[in-house]
């Protein structure tokens, strides 16, 4: 952890980190998908959601291997929230979001198919009594949820008559360069943030549903923010989506494997998880863009949430 002396300067260095990466990292992306010949939507699902959610999966799973359940399961409970509310409103009000219509049929059902199998796993003590168990399906199912998507950018991409020219090889650096930069922003957010959490003595659940899950969230903020400016609203809601369904399945099945999550005890936050998740649906499908108006009552919403688990 990093001396409160120390705190200030990490998280200026972690601002630019996490600006210069995801300028890159969009850039990278939205080149790659042109260059392959298939969407930016499948790029952002699966490459860019894997990677924004690396801070996701090392604060999880490094808290379950240390038997810190609170952190592990409040970590990607307060994220996915602040994902779809926050990262997604604020984006919106940088610029209004077009939603594809796919996103309807296949990326936003298996969202919420996700949160479901999440609650029902939670309330049944699947990741709790039985956690070893409960970490395997959630790990199968996301292994299969890798391989349908594989499956749908080899379609799109027979399907494809048209291939932008440029260097693949120097696209996928900018990639790989642009997730470093988000990760390692990330990570000196959020040591800033536990450290000025602990000189400040806030409870650790509150510091995960809260400052943990935002600063875990930076990445998918600043790439879906940047993704926005930049008029590219397959990458900003694909990357939202598609780190989600990585936070539940990747890394609270690998976190279930180490100790049992107290999900049962974490269930009115799950239940939130669930409603904002609901909610989201209408707001996606009206005139399939998220307008600025609904970009400020998604993050009135957010507000809301964190009143809610600081004061009530």
């Amino acid at each position: 952890m990093l001396s409160i002396s120390l705190a200030i300067p990490a998280f200026i260095a972690g601002v630019v980190f996490l600006y210069k990466g995801s300028d890159i990292l969009v850039d990278g992306t939205s080149k790659t998908a042109m260059r392959l010949g298939i969407s930016s939507l499948i790029i952002s699902v699966i490459l860019v959601g894997f990677g924004t959610s690396a801070p996701e999966f090392a604060i999880s799973v490094g808290a379950a291997a240390q038997n810190e359940a609170d952190i592990s399961i409040g970590n990607i409970i307060g994220s996915c929230i602040a994902n779809l509310f926050l990262v997604l409103g604020l984006s919106a009000v940088i610029r209004p979001i077009s939603v594809n219509k796919c996103i309807f049929k296949r990326e936003f059902f298996i969202v919420l198919l996700t949160t479901i199998i999440l609650v029902i796993f939670s309330y049944f003590g699947l990741l709790d009594n039985y956690h070893v168990f409960g970490g395997i399906v959630f790990l199968l199912l996301f292994s299969a949820f890798i391989y349908f998507f594989f499956r749908c950018a080899k379609k799109e991409r027979a399907k494809s008559q048209k291939f932008e020219e440029g260097s693949l090889p120097k696209n996928i650096l900018f990639i790989i360069l642009g997730i470093i930069g988000v990760v390692l922003g990330a990570y000196l957010l959020i040591e800033s943030a536990i450290t000025i959490a602990d000189f400040l003595k806030i409870d650790k659940i509150i510091i995960a549903l809260s400052m943990v899950a935002i600063g875990t969230s930076l990445p998918e903020l600043v790439v879906s923010a940047m993704a926005a400016l930049k008029n590219e609203s397959d990458i900003a809601i694909g990357n939202v989506l598609g780190s989600n369904v990585f936070n539940i399945l990747l890394i609270l099945g690998a976190s279930a494997l180490f100790i049992p999550l107290n999900a049962i005890h974490a269930m009115d936050h799950l239940l939130i998880l669930l409603g904002v998740t609901i909610i989201s649906f209408p707001i996606f499908y009206t005139g399939r863009v998220i307008s600025r108006i609904e970009g400020v009552f998604m993050l009135i919403i957010y507000s809301l949430f964190m009143w809610y688990i600081f004061f009530l």
